[in-house]
């Protein structure tokens, strides 16, 4: 072959090996995105906290607040949130851990991450699970040269398999008590001093939240109002979806029961501090209300379904697009998970029951939300004074599988004088059996406007 040939030939081969091989540009652009979701979603984080490393990012500030993060979440399971996060560069810059130039472009890069859209996490994850793949095999191939001249084959192939097993994380990995014992003193302590707060979503009301482990509705966790029918569960699903949303939260609303305008015109008749059958008195007066309110409110969406017809892999896939869209959910409600369907159905009413109340406390879990659905009690459970959690309707297994179930009682004259009570029928975490008296204003669609104490 002619040394032109040759050359050709070379040439050729050149070209078609950088046409194969992958360019594994993480360029500035997709560094912001990624780095915007490391900071502000939590699920992004547990599956990528193991891949990302601060060396991958060219902006030193971007490198140092990663690593900021990944030390919170070594001990606090979850990322900062904003408050929390300006409190951990107090705490860098007292200990001079980092430089005042330095400070100034984490803000800038904070700033950034807060204003760009968390769409397409799941395409991140992956570019980035590749990315830490490709690197992980690339120093695996480096450093098994020098092995190879030793003849430690047994090196190469552990060095090897290590780097084909990084990927994402799929949960929390292992957690060994004893060994914790230093992460939990230490989330103890942050307590304490007031560095942090509980990740529970408020109620809105502090009596209530004090009563509740996580100083409000849990994530990962499943929350249940229980009453009779028109005892003002869908009233009390609505009323803690807004309060959760007027503090900032991003909730959802998924009524099985009634429809999403209804559902629209009870919350414009609560906020707006009107009779629902008033709201069409004036207009401007009660829009003029709502967007005051929307001013420092997170996300509130509201679908509607057809009784019987809503299956926890429907619900899960709607959390999905929205986490596409760039919304990350903090607490969902459900109303209710009785008039859901399975999702592979049966015959048999309490399979079918358990098959969805498991199903949406996994949702629960998977996407670190706090989710909140009614059940309905028997017939005694609506004749007797408080219900008990025997007289759940239909399936026990409720009960069990449900982290907190708050009972809705009232007799006649409580109805009459615009009260009612809370009774913490069960309680996974906390003390259960006792009972709050609350004061309620149906006609503005308010099923709480004060609680009155213990009783």
């Amino acid at each position: 072959m002619s040394q032109a040939a040759v050359a050709t030939t070379e040439d050729d081969d050149e070209a078609i090996a950088e046409q194969e091989a992958p360019k594994w540009e993480f360029d500035e652009g997709f560094q912001r995105k990624t780095l915007a979701l490391f900071m502000r979603d939590t699920q992004f984080a547990n599956r990528t906290k193991d891949l990302i490393d601060p060396a991958y990012f060219t902006n030193e500030a971007h490198g140092q607040l990663v690593s900021l993060i990944k030390t919170h979440m070594a001990v606090h399971k979850a990322v900062p949130d904003l408050r929390i996060l300006t409190q951990i560069l107090k705490d860098e810059k007292a200990k001079k851990r980092i430089r005042e130039d330095s400070l100034a472009e984490i803000k800038i890069a904070i700033k950034d991450a807060v204003r760009t859209d968390l769409s397409n996490s799941t395409y991140v994850m992956e570019k980035v699970a590749d990315f830490a793949k490709f690197t992980a095999m690339e120093q695996a191939i480096l450093r098994s040269v020098e092995l190879l001249q030793r003849g430690d084959f047994a090196g190469i192939e552990k060095l090897t398999k290590a780097a084909l097993n990084v990927g994402l994380q799929d949960d929390e990995g292992d957690y060994h008590y004893f060994k914790e014992i230093e992460q939990r003193t230490q989330v103890r302590e942050d307590w304490k001093a007031g560095k942090i707060l509980k990740r529970g979503i408020s109620t809105g009301y502090s009596e209530i939240d004090a009563n509740l482990y996580h100083d409000g509705w849990g994530r990962r966790e499943l929350s249940l109002l229980m009453g009779a029918a028109k005892a003002g569960k869908s009233l009390g699903l609505g009323e803690f979806t807004k309060n959760a949303s007027l503090l900032g939260f991003n909730t959802a609303y998924l009524s099985c029961e009634v429809s999403k305008q209804i559902i629209a015109d009870r919350l414009d008749a609560n906020l707006a501090d009107t009779a629902m059958r008033l709201l069409k008195d004036d207009p401007q007066t009660i829009k003029a209300r709502i967007q005051a309110a929307e001013a420092k409110a997170g996300h509130l969406i509201i679908r509607d379904f057809a009784s019987g017809t809503l299956q926890p892999n429907q619900v899960d896939n709607i959390i999905e697009k929205w986490r596409s869209e760039g919304i990350t959910l903090d607490l969902l409600a459900i109303d209710y998970a009785d008039i859901m369907a399975a999702n592979y159905r049966s015959d048999n009413i309490i399979d079918n029951l358990r098959s969805i109340y498991i199903d949406i406390r996994a949702i629960a879990y998977k996407h670190d939300l706090a989710l909140l659905s009614a059940t309905q009690t028997n017939r005694s459970g609506a004749a007797a004074h408080t219900a008990k959690m025997t007289d759940v309707a239909e399936d026990f297994n409720k009960i069990r599988t449900a982290d907190v179930v708050i009972g809705i009682n009232a007799t006649e004259p409580e109805k009459q004088s615009g009260e009612a009570r809370l009774h913490w029928v069960a309680s996974r975490n906390s003390e259960d059996g006792m009972t709050l008296l609350i004061r309620q204003d149906r006609e503005k669609l308010k099923f709480l406007t004060k609680v009155m104490g213990r009783v």
